[in-house]
């Protein structure tokens, strides 16, 4: 299943500009609030050019990277959470995500309207968490209602989760997020139960223009760093541009400009680190495929990424490092030097491995 990030913020903050920039997808810009009614739906490949190198190894006939999809979610405003500007559509939309890459804008410009009346980025995203915070309310209310029903019966762990429910209700109202609440372990259970925005994982990206709006930038680090989030600095309005340039004119305009890195690479980079994902392998003549598990899955679990039947009858894994299978040029040619080595059922699969699944169906 692929990585899914939705993409929110308030409106022309850049939301998008962004999408069409990663995607290459013709999502409405026009300058007015409530322009995307439904969720754009971009379906990114995950560029990594071990993958590249490991088809040319191989000759393999076909490349299968990983992929991302971002969802363009309509800007939402003050009162979304009781259904403004078409709130409740789209707060539904972002609970269908993996992630929230929260675009804020940290540029001024004279034609493109700010809803609030000015830039200020600690504003935009307090306004934003809010909204999801009272959301969130919104859906531990209506568990509350079904669980006191149970409770008047005498249901033991109805009680305890009636005690955590009221607990969170009144974190979020406070203002504070779900995912700086501090659950016990043995409340984790509860969450099974409800769909809490504020719970997912947030990657701000900050929106600048070629000034690179640097105080604006630390504001959005600085709530950032008291949200427990992670931070991005993107340019929508050059992502734009370099989309119109071929692969190699767009990586020498980068260049010139001194960037590194295009804001699709940045935006992985930092979705992965803040999943705590990573990539292993499968190589050979049919296929060069890349695979997105959480970093510390067991093999048998990695195996069921590719096949459910190999999960079932996992008997074992032949891995072979990255950079070990380039510097060898072949499995048997790793086998002999003892890189190539089998792991068996507690194996944590690592970030670069390439591995064959031995298995029974």
């Amino acid at each position: 299943m692929a990585l899914s990030l939705g993409i929110v913020g308030l409106p022309n903050v850049g939301k998008s500009s962004l999408f069409n920039a990663l995607s290459r997808a013709k999502a409405n810009v026009s300058n007015y609030p409530f322009c995307t009614i439904d969720p754009n739906i971009g379906v990114v490949e995950v560029p990594d050019e071990r993958l590249q190198t490991l088809a040319k190894m191989f000759s393999s006939k076909k490349i299968v990277p990983a992929i991302i999809e971002f969802y363009d979610i309509a800007g939402l405003v003050k009162g979304a959470s009781r259904g403004e500007g078409l709130g409740n559509k789209f707060l539904a939309n972002i609970r269908e995500v993996d992630a929230i890459l929260h675009v804020v804008r940290c540029f001024k410009s004279e034609e493109i309207i700010h809803v609030e009346g000015e830039v200020n980025p600690r504003r935009d995203i307090e306004i934003i968490n809010l909204e999801l915070s009272l959301a969130d309310m919104s859906q531990v209310e209506k568990r509350e209602i079904y669980i006191k029903q149970k409770v008047k019966s005498g249901d033991t762990r109805a009680v305890r989760e009636n005690d955590f429910l009221q607990k969170l209700y009144d974190w979020l109202a406070k203002g504070r997020l779900a995912r700086n609440f501090p659950f016990e372990e043995k409340e984790r259970e509860f969450l099974k139960e409800i769909s809490l925005l504020t719970l997912k994982p947030v990657l701000y990206a900050a929106n600048v223009d070629e000034s690179g709006n640097q105080g604006q930038v630390e504001v959005v680090r600085a709530v950032a760093k008291e949200d427990g989030a992670g931070v991005v600095v993107i340019s929508s309005k050059l992502e734009a541009e370099l989309t119109e340039l071929s692969p190699e004119d767009a990586q020498a305009y980068l260049a010139e400009l001194g960037v590194k890195e295009s804001a699709l690479g940045k935006l992985i980079r930092a979705s992965y680190e803040l999943l705590n994902l990573i990539t292993f392998f499968t190589a050979g003549e049919k296929d060069a495929h890349a695979w997105t598990i959480t970093r510390g899955l067991k093999a048998p679990q990695a195996a069921g990424k590719i096949h459910s039947d190999m999960e079932r009858g996992f008997i074992a894994a032949e891995v072979v490092h990255y950079a070990d299978m380039i510097a060898c040029g072949s499995f048997a040619a790793a086998r002999e030097k003892g890189l190539l080595h089998t792991e068996g059922k507690e194996y944590a699969v690592e970030d670069g491995d390439l591995i064959i699944v031995r298995f029974v169906v």
